[in-house]
């Protein structure tokens, strides 16, 4: 047990936070990257998805192989360079002069971030013992609704006040700060029998994830799902990742070990992580819109709305092992699940004057669905692997939780557009021709259209609302019944309450995968 190993924690979320801050950063800025020149970038919905989702799939690609790396090398000189790497991406983002830049830097970052993720969490669990480590996770996960708050908050307050590259720009010196803290304080620790890495299977998963995604967002920015591109490039996304799985079980060092998804526990703990952030991230999109492009917020005040979330996730997170040690894994995650599910469709009943305080109670529920999803699963997912196996444990699951939330944004993110380019393009006849079709990728568009076109573009703006509106509904709908999938898995396997004096036993059962 390290002496040090509470400051050492704190050092750790500081690292986890400038990650997972710079996603909640992000969100409030859309709007705004959205904007035509000089004020953002004029990014369609779909450039905006890649900027999230280069960020998001990249991270998700690498982490298993960054997980390898730092069990090899050390865990520490990965979390150094890493902090570095992601530090020269976020300096790179906040240039950009065209979307297509920005979507670059983005992977950049990612790539950065992708050795940061696994490496806290292995570093956590080497200087930990295991009866500190539940607690420990959940002032974690606690970090995570950390940066959930202060990333919507910090964004809004910086456009207010700056250009929109300055929600990347904030995370140089908070680099500068973890790394001289990092240096002094963290241990360094490895595998002592760390695995080969695997080349092929990485390639093979990015580039499958990547033409996955890429048909998903094709297909909803051209609102059609049976164009011969669309379906050829989303089949091809799924043959590659067949290949992968193939690959993966034939491997004998694998950067997937397929073989610990035969312990039930263990994939239903994996599926909930997945699906709880394929619908939190779908919401999260659509909601910036709404707020701001529907109701008129600022960034600010967008920021500001979202903080109930967050702030039900850092009351929550850390308090939600008392919950499972009262009613087991099995209930309190399930219960998170429906929750959640009952929050999505709640949102399918807003409307352009719907009470505001009605999304704050929503959204801090949400987030209180979310810290007893979290909590619970992590603590299943990490005590299911042998501790050297920490980096590989803390890569998959951040792994499924990245690849939720990427397909999230693109499944939702397309259902949103394909629903929104329908409703609205029958409003459009009196639009030239060429402004037709730009004008129906979103909201934004629309708007932004009918700014230029001064009072003869008065009459798209309800028309914009009403059909948006129509759009979320829709969407919100869709993530409802993905949650409530999970909450299905969970009910099933996860493991429920142990009875009294059978705790330890259960615990080893867990712990049954092996190398």
């Amino acid at each position: 047990m390290h002496r040090r190993r509470w400051a050492i924690l704190g050092v750790l979320m500081l690292s986890l936070l400038i990650v997972v801050l710079d996603n909640s950063i992000l969100n409030v800025a859309i709007k705004t990257i959205s904007t035509p020149a000089p004020t953002g970038l004029g990014a369609t919905q779909s450039q905006i998805e890649w900027a999230i989702n280069s960020y998001t799939l990249v991270f998700a690609g690498l982490l298993f192989t960054a997980g390898l790396i730092g069990d090899r090398l050390g865990r520490k000189k990965v979390l150094l360079g890493g902090l570095v790497v992601f530090g020269l991406g976020s300096a790179l983002a906040a240039e950009s002069g065209t979307p297509a830049q920005l979507i670059a830097f983005r992977a950049l970052m990612a790539l950065g971030a992708a050795f940061v993720m696994p490496a806290t969490l292995a570093v956590l669990m080497n200087v930990f013992e295991r009866e500190e480590q539940p607690k420990a996770i959940g002032i974690w996960a606690g970090g995570v609704g950390l940066a959930i708050a202060i990333g919507p908050i910090t964004g809004g307050a910086l456009l207010d006040h700056f250009w929109w590259g300055s929600v990347f720009l904030i995370n140089v010196p908070i680099v500068i700060v973890a790394l001289a803290l990092m240096v002094w304080l963290v241990p360094d620790s490895r595998d002592p029998n760390p695995g080969r890495l695997d080349p092929v299977g990485v390639v093979l998963s990015v580039v499958g994830l990547v033409l996955l995604v890429y048909g998903i967002i094709k297909g909803g920015e051209l609102a059609d799902f049976t164009d011969a591109k669309v379906l050829a490039t989303i089949i091809a996304g799924l043959a590659v990742l067949a290949a992968f799985v193939i690959h993966e079980k034939r491997s004998d060092h694998p950067s997937l070990d397929v073989t610990y998804f035969k312990n039930k526990v263990f994939s239903a703990a994996m599926a909930a992580i997945a699906l709880v952030f394929f619908a939190l991230m779908g919401v999260t999109f659509f909601s910036v819109f709404y707020t701001q492009s529907v109701r008129g917020y600022s960034p600010l005040e967008s920021g500001v709305l979202m903080l109930p979330l967050a702030a039900a996730q850092m009351i929550f997170a850390p308090r939600a092992r008392l919950v499972v040690e009262r009613f087991g894994n099995k209930a309190t995650t399930t219960a998170g699940l429906v929750l959640i599910a009952a929050m999505l469709a709640s949102f399918a009943t807003f409307e352009t004057d719907t009470p505001i305080w009605l999304l704050e109670i929503i959204f801090f529920l949400m987030g209180t669905g979310m810290a007893h999803i979290m909590t619970p699963t992590s603590v299943v997912i990490m005590q299911a692997l042998p501790r050297e196996k920490a980096g590989s444990a803390s890569a998959l699951s951040n792994t499924f939780r990245q690849v939720g939330g990427a397909l999230g944004i693109a499944v939702l993110g397309s259902v949103l557009s394909t629903a929104y380019r329908n409703g609205i393009e029958g409003r459009l006849g009196l639009l030239p021709p060429g402004l037709r079709d730009t004008a129906g990728e979103s909201i934004e568009a629309t708007l932004g259209i009918a700014e230029k076109l001064g009072a003869r573009g008065q009459g798209l703006i309800t028309p914009a609302n009403d059909a948006f509106l129509h759009a979320m509904h829709v969407t919100a709908l869709c993530g409802t019944g993905v949650a409530l999938v999970g909450a299905v898995v969970t009910a099933l396997w996860l493991p429920g309450r142990p009875p009294a004096g059978q705790a330890d036993k259960k615990e080893a059962e867990l712990v049954t995968v092996k190398d």
